[in-house]
């Protein structure tokens, strides 16, 4: 059975995912709160699995909330349901340790979706802020890697990647083949791959040539 803490200002709010929820298998509601303070004693003395709460709580911000529980349980997901615009919200309380975000006016049957993914240990978002997160996740992906490269890796890098054998771009760096053997070495090593298609392959996926 599936522990779920609703966190709410609103009594209609709160009745309402309660009993949407109860009338799912394998789902329970142990609790409802009405502020954001009251979350800290009740998952001390709770055994809490998801928590479903609204990020403007009455006595303490819902975001505030949020990176205190996380600091003291890891394990329990934090869904934030909130009329805020999720343009605005919704990636900076998945930075702030929260597993999805939804907002209010989203149809029920995707209350049930948010939940089933967060219990599969994955971040829920709408279908338009998962494509704007997972962008920035491979945009910061792309810039550690090129912090590891050199200068001349990543020249190394792009030529491979059209296809120019080690004589050619040793001529079109005006460096000697046993150089270009070592760079490829280096990039085979910070790129994790053991061949040139799995090299080029891996570049593609982060932007890199």
């Amino acid at each position: 059975m599936v522990n779920i803490l609703v966190v709410d200002s609103h009594p209609v709010v709160r009745n309402g995912l309660k009993h949407f929820l109860n009338e799912l298998p394998d789902y329970n509601v142990i609790g409802s709160l009405r502020s954001g303070v009251e979350i800290f004693e009740f998952v001390r003395r709770n055994n809490v699995d998801i928590i479903i709460s609204e990020i403007d709580l009455p006595e303490l911000n819902g975001i505030t909330a949020l990176r205190a529980i996380k600091k003291e349980n890891k394990k329990i997901k934090v869904i934030m349901f909130s009329h805020q615009p999720e343009e605005i919200y919704a990636i900076s309380t998945i930075k702030a340790g929260a597993s999805g975000y939804l907002n209010k006016s989203a149809d029920l049957d995707l209350l049930q979706k948010a939940v089933e993914t967060v219990l599969e240990d994955k971040i829920y978002l709408s279908e338009k802020m998962d494509k704007h997160y997972r962008y920035e996740d491979t945009r910061k992906s792309r810039t550690r890697l090129f912090k590891r490269l050199s200068t001349r890796e990543v020249e190394v890098l792009k030529l491979l990647s059209i296809g120019k054998k080690n004589k050619e771009i040793a001529q079109e760096l005006d460096i000697n083949e046993k150089t270009v053997s070592t760079y490829k070495a280096r990039l085979f090593k910070k790129l994790n791959v053991t061949n040139v298609v799995d090299l080029i392959h891996q570049a593609e996926h982060h932007n890199l040539t």
